[in-house]
């Protein structure tokens, strides 16, 4: 059972130009994403641009599905835990800006699920097209930078990896996957205009992508993709559409396969993949390494309800967890803890649901859940708490579903128009 109100009056559609409000509001939207791409400095562009984008609903108000609910009190939760948590050590300002972050994080989940599920299509399709525009800008930072074009190599590629305008390669690898699997779904669909521009912001995108060596993030987008893929072939009603992907996957395999040969004919590319091409290092094993803190930690924890406290896991052993569930009890406590556990199984449930549930966005639903999943699995192996992009799926993914419970409310006819 789900209702939907808005949290404003309605205000009637002013035309300016031929231009309403609504528009506005969009092109904001779109300015966020677009912007995405460059967060060397915090508060990035994107930060400062979201307070803007709320500030313009302010008028018109968001439509608030009941179906939305749980992701938002588990957020709530998550939250407070940190907040209380934050209490043990409450004269640490990183620790306090830890806790602003993370609010931060909530309301711009919160905000694009309210947003997407308002009007899933034209929504979406805003969202998709910045995203993808951001990406390519990122990607084309981070190539300029690994080849130390015009000396931007100290900028944008540290330690031989390409960092773009980003602080972490983990981070800017990961946020290049959503649009990437967006790409490849419209090649795969035949929905993707301006073919030709799309391919070479795909390929900027997958070389910049590898040329970042985040093992997690290679393992993600080919999950993600094979995923998409598989899921897009198994609910496709037509016997043309499935012939078509399998010729079309065939011919993408093939093109990445090309293209990785050629970045591994660069030495330095090559001996850098083959050392980084392991599950295991050696910071990872030994019991002071990655895991061997993690399962250290897990009885300490269990003896604090209140956690460590945010960002205390790098004092008492010496590195950060790597692990965003176990950092959910480190720096949230118990109550943030058991509030993310909640929310990361809910909206697999969810997410699930609606992939199979038969509407207009169902293919942007496939897109989103495949991505996001692989990223919520990744965080058994790096700490994605704070990561921009990963609240912005995990509202996409809940706002969608919100659509999809809203339209089978409304009947069959609803669910075949675009709303």
């Amino acid at each position: 059972m789900t209702s939907a109100t808005a949290i404003a009056p309605p205000v009637p559609a002013v035309r300016l130009m031929g231009f309403t409000w609504a528009h506005v509001q969009n092109v904001l939207v779109w300015l966020m994403l677009a912007s995405s791409f460059y967060v060397i400095a915090e508060p990035a562009p994107s930060d400062m641009l979201f307070i803007l984008v709320l500030a313009s609903f302010l008028t018109t108000g968001l439509s608030i599905s009941t179906a939305v609910a749980p992701m938002i009190l588990y957020l709530l939760l998550y939250n407070v835990g940190a907040f209380i948590s934050f209490l043990q050590i409450s004269g640490d300002h990183k620790a306090m800006m830890f806790v602003i972050t993370s609010a931060y994080m909530a309301a711009s989940a919160i905000f694009f699920a309210f947003y997407v599920a308002h009007n899933p299509l034209r929504h979406m399709a805003v969202i998709k097209n910045a995203w993808v525009l951001g990406a390519v800008m990122a990607a084309i930072l981070g190539l300029l930078g690994y080849f130390n074009i015009a000396g931007l190599g100290a900028i944008f590629a540290k330690g031989e990896r390409a960092y773009s305008s980003f602080k972490d390669p983990n981070v800017f690898s990961t946020f290049l996957i959503l649009p990437g699997v967006m790409l490849v779904q419209g090649f795969l669909l035949g929905t993707q205009r301006q073919k030709v521009i799309s391919l070479a912001g795909l390929l900027l995108i997958l070389a910049a992508l590898f040329l970042a060596f985040s093992r997690g993030a290679w393992i993600s987008f080919v999950m993600s993709s094979a995923l998409m893929v598989a899921i897009t072939f198994v609910l496709t009603p037509s016997a043309k559409m499935r012939s078509r992907i399998i010729v079309l996957t065939i011919i993408g395999v093939i093109g990445v396969a090309i293209l990785l040969a050629f970045l591994l004919s660069f030495e330095e590319a090559r001996k850098l993949f083959l050392d980084r091409f392991t599950l295991l290092k050696d910071y990872d094993a030994g019991e002071r390494g990655r895991f061997g803190n993690q399962l250290n930690s897990i009885p300490m924890l269990l003896q604090r309800p209140l956690g460590f406290g945010p960002l205390q896991f790098h004092n008492v052993f010496g590195l950060d967890p790597h692990n965003v569930f176990i950092n959910s009890f480190s720096s949230y406590g118990w109550l943030g803890g058991l509030s993310y556990f909640m929310l990361i199984i809910s909206t697999i449930i969810i997410g699930f649901k609606t992939i199979l549930t038969r509407t207009p966005w169902q293919n942007y639903a496939i897109v989103v859940f495949c991505p996001l999943l692989t990223t919520i699995f990744q965080g058994v192996q790096i700490d994605t708490d704070h990561w921009r992009h990963f609240y912005w799926m995990l509202g996409l993914m809940w706002g969608l579903f919100a659509a999809s419970v809203q339209s089978s409310s409304a009947g069959p006819d609803h669910r075949t128009r675009e709303i």
